[in-house]
């Protein structure tokens, strides 16, 4: 079986490296990951227990040629304001990002293709500006960009949460972003049966949040948001990291447990989760959506496979920026 090779910068806990594991999976392909990054030590902890090898720390400290070789390049890279952002300078305008560090191992290895997965904020950053140089380095370092807001709760998951997308190939393939996947998971599929107390609200907190809403589904998760308004849906807002302890309560009685979380963002439940309950809460809500990244690399596979019908070649239509 054909072997696909890829890098997983800015890993976090792998949600990257899973999608693609399933991914080639289904299409007889073996996926190996040649090189990790994660500056987190807990989250570096998680990759190598579910993976088997330990992230490299800072990326910034490493050198792009000492990167192995590779077929496709993903990052779920965090934003930083540019420091000279607008003047369309390329490299000049992302030097002290950590955007830049994904530009230069892209400008030193080269490999067909490339995900980034970045906040849905990141479209309308600086009035657009800081996307539009990002595009705009890309496109400089010979690949053809496209990029998309897309949604998880639109590819399986029971979870709205939206983020940018951005894919890169350096051959003039026709590549579209995956079509809506429907209908989502039902939370009945997600929650667990029987739940230790200590995930549930005080009854205080319970009685105050169900005297100012009732809900129209069953089973549900309860949204409060800064000013205090309650909303419920048949699917959860976004898991947030840094949220209230009690920005999400399933029923308006009780608190996600970990596992729910990892379920959530498509996370099997082969994967391990480490005993340190607040850690696999800020990963799970720091991690990228499995489903939604699966989705688009499945599009990107027949390209990236060597041994893929290239038949469908063609000159792909330049999205204005």
């Amino acid at each position: 079986m054909e072997k696909v090779k890829f890098i997983d910068l800015f890993c976090g806990i792998g949600g990257f490296r899973v999608a693609m594991d399933e991914a080639c999976t289904e299409n007889d392909l073996v996926p190996q990951c040649v090189f990790s990054s994660d500056i987190d030590k807990h989250c570096q902890d998680s990759y190598e227990r579910n993976f088997g090898h330990r992230p490299v720390g800072d990326i910034t400290e490493v050198v792009p040629g000492t990167i192995p070789d590779h077929d496709i390049l993903f990052a779920g890279f965090p934003c930083q304001p540019f420091s000279i952002i607008g003047q369309m300078k390329g490299f000049d305008d992302t030097r002290g990002t950590l955007f830049f560090h994904i530009a230069n191992i892209l400008n030193e290895k080269k490999p067909k293709a490339f995900v980034l997965e970045n906040v849905k904020q990141l479209v309308g950053h600086n009035g657009g500006q800081t996307l539009k140089v990002i595009l705009k380095t890309l496109k400089d370092l010979g690949y053809h960009v496209q990029y998309a807001v897309l949604n998880a709760l639109d590819y399986g998951l029971p979870q709205k949460r939206e983020r940018v997308i951005i894919v890169g190939h350096r051959d003039p393939i026709l590549f579209t972003f995956p079509a809506p996947i429907r209908p989502f998971k039902p939370l009945s599929q997600v929650l667990e049966r029987n739940v230790d107390q200590k995930y549930f609200a005080s009854a205080s907190i319970q009685e105050k949040r169900k005297e100012r809403h009732q809900s129209a589904y069953k089973p549900s998760i309860w949204h409060e948001n800064k000013a205090g308004n309650i909303c419920s849906y048949p699917y959860s807002c976004a898991l947030r990291a840094g949220a209230s302890y009690n920005y999400l309560l399933v029923n308006g009685e009780r608190r996600l447990t970990p596992r729910e979380m990892f379920r959530l963002q498509g996370f099997p439940d082969t994967y391990q989760i480490g005993d340190n309950a607040s850690q696999a809460r800020k990963q799970a809500g720091n991690a990228v959506p499995v489903n939604l990244v699966k989705s688009v690399i499945l599009k990107l596979l027949p390209y990236v496979a060597k041994t893929a019908d290239m038949s469908g070649v063609v000159r792909e239509y330049e999205v204005e920026i």
